[in-house]
């Protein structure tokens, strides 16, 4: 039997998130734990394929680590892998104001979720993208910037949607429908070879 994949996080919010979109049929058993691991700087590929390398060497088994971005378009791309920073010390209203001189308010939420089973494999990466604009906030602000994301097509941002709403449309439901996918043929890789 596989071992159990370990999610690395100390956001409960995003763990909640993770377990709701790949619901109670996801073949492998999930954990999760929070272990300090360095912020890197870089394109959002690099960071999070040495982000699970760290992480698996810690864990000494089967890792799943997440970077998620926020990206301007005007700014091209920026902040980034860096939007941590800048929600920490701006708050939701200080990204929508970062945008005041800017006509395009356009952006993108960006979810990266890196897998390895140990420290001799490779790490896989999903990716998962989802449109939208800047506004000003509105909505509870108990997960991140949220309040000031709007997803193309819809009226509410992040925040004002019901959590199965968002769960169906974010970037990180894109990126985790890409990894249960990948399990998933495993799963059926596996069935073959044993007929």
């Amino acid at each position: 039997m596989a071992r159990a994949l370990t999610f690395v996080t100390g956001n409960a919010k995003k763990l909640q998130e993770l377990i709701a979109i790949l619901g109670p049929d996801f073949p492998r058993k999930l954990e999760s734990r929070k272990i300090d691991l360095p912020e890197l700087q870089g394109e959002i590929d690099e960071i999070c394929k040495k982000k699970c390398k760290e992480a698996v060497q810690k864990v000494k088994g089967p890792v799943l680590v997440e970077d998620t971005c926020l990206c301007f378009n005007s700014l091209k791309g920026l902040p980034g892998p860096y939007i941590k920073w800048f929600l920490e010390r701006l708050g939701p209203e200080g990204l929508f104001k970062m945008l005041e001189g800017w006509d395009d308010k356009s952006a993108q939420a960006v979810c990266t979720i890196a897998y390895c089973e140990s420290e001799n494999d490779d790490v896989i990466l999903f990716q998962g993208r989802t449109n939208g604009e800047i506004v000003y906030p509105r909505g509870p602000r108990d997960f991140g910037w949220d309040p000031c994301f709007q997803p193309e097509g819809y009226e509410q941002t992040y925040a004002e949607m019901s959590k199965e709403e968002k769960n169906k449309i974010s970037h990180r439901f894109r990126a985790l429908d890409k990894l249960k996918e990948h399990f998933e043929s495993e799963v059926e890789r596996k069935k073959i070879k044993i007929k």
